[in-house]
C-alpha cells in the first residue's frame, strides 16, 4: 500500500454498542433501492416511460421482502447492534451480507458496462440500441456476477470478514462512481442530441468521470475509501 494512501486505524474508531434506531430507517431504503433496480430492462422501462404498475406491484415486493429482514435485523446497516470485528480476524461473514452485497456489486458493474456497451454500439452502427442490450445482456451478466458474489469471490462477500478493512474500499469506490457518473450520463442523454460526435462526448464524460472517482476512491479521498488497518475491535458498517 503506497504511504501517500491516507489510512484509518481501527483501534482510533469509535466502537458502538448499538445502532441508533435512525441510523437502522436510513439504510432500509438504501437496500430497497438496490433490489428494486435489480431487474435491469424494468429499470431502463422506468427512465424511458417513467413509473408504471408493473413497478408499483415491484416496489411492494421489494418493500415487503426487505421490510421482514429488516424488522429482524438481517440487512447490511440494520443490525440492532454493529456486527464489530478485528479487521483481521477470520470470522464468517452473514448470508444476508453476501446476498446484499453480490446483488449490489451485480447491477453496479452490470449498469455500467451496458451503458459503455450502448454508447459504443451507437458511435459504431449511428443507431441507438440500449433498449435491446438491457433486455438481452443484462440478466446473463448481472446473474453471472450474482453467482460469483454468492459463492464468495467478491470482495465484502467472501465467506470471511477478514480482508474488510480493504475489501470496503473497493466496494464504496465502485459505488460512489457509478452514482455518480449513471446521472451525470442520463441528463446528457436527455438534454444532448443524438449523433456520432454528441454520442462520443457522452462516452468520454461517462468512462472520465468513473475513472476520475475511482483515482479518488483508490486514493482514499471518498468517504469509506481508506484502508483501515488492523488494531483493536472496530464496528463493521
Amino acid at each position: 500500500m503506497s504511504s501517500r494512501i491516507p489510512v484509518e486505524y481501527d483501534s482510533e474508531r469509535k466502537i458502538r454498542t448499538r445502532n441508533k434506531l435512525y441510523y437502522r430507517w436510513l439504510h432500509w431504503p438504501i437496500w430497497i433501492f438496490v433490489f428494486f433496480i435489480a431487474p435491469g430492462p424494468l429499470t431502463f422501462d422506468l427512465f424511458e416511460r417513467g413509473f408504471d404498475a408493473r413497478m408499483a406491484l415491484w416496489l411492494g415486493a421489494v418493500i415487503v421482502a426487505t421490510g421482514i429482514p429488516f424488522l429482524r435485523g438481517r440487512l447490511p446497516g440494520c443490525e440492532p447492534a454493529p456486527y464489530i470485528i478485528r479487521f483481521t480476524e477470520d470470522r464468517p461473514n452473514p448470508v444476508y451480507r453476501r446476498i446484499c452485497y453480490s446483488f449490489a456489486w451485480g447491477e453496479a458493474i452490470t449498469f455500467a458496462v451496458l451503458n459503455i456497451v450502448g454508447l459504443v454500439v451507437a458511435i459504431s452502427t449511428g443507431t441507438w440500441m440500449l433498449k435491446e442490450i438491457y433486455r438481452y445482456a443484462y440478466f446473463p451478466m448481472a446473474g453471472t456476477i450474482w453467482a460469483i458474489g454468492l459463492s464468495g469471490h467478491l470482495p465484502r462477500v467472501k465467506r470471511s470478514t477478514a480482508g474488510e478493512g480493504h475489501e470496503r474500499r473497493y466496494f464504496y469506490g465502485t459505488v460512489w462512481a457509478v452514482a455518480i457518473a449513471q446521472p451525470i450520463l442520463w441528463f446528457l442523454y436527455l438534454t444532448m442530441p443524438k449523433g456520432p460526435v454528441p454520442d462520443t462526448f457522452k462516452l468520454l464524460v461517462f468512462v472520465g468521470v468513473l475513472a476520475f472517482m475511482g483515482w479518488q476512491a483508490y486514493n482514499g479521498r471518498l468517504p469509506r475509501t481508506r484502508p483501515i488497518v488492523p488494531g483493536e475491535l472496530a464496528a463493521l458498517d
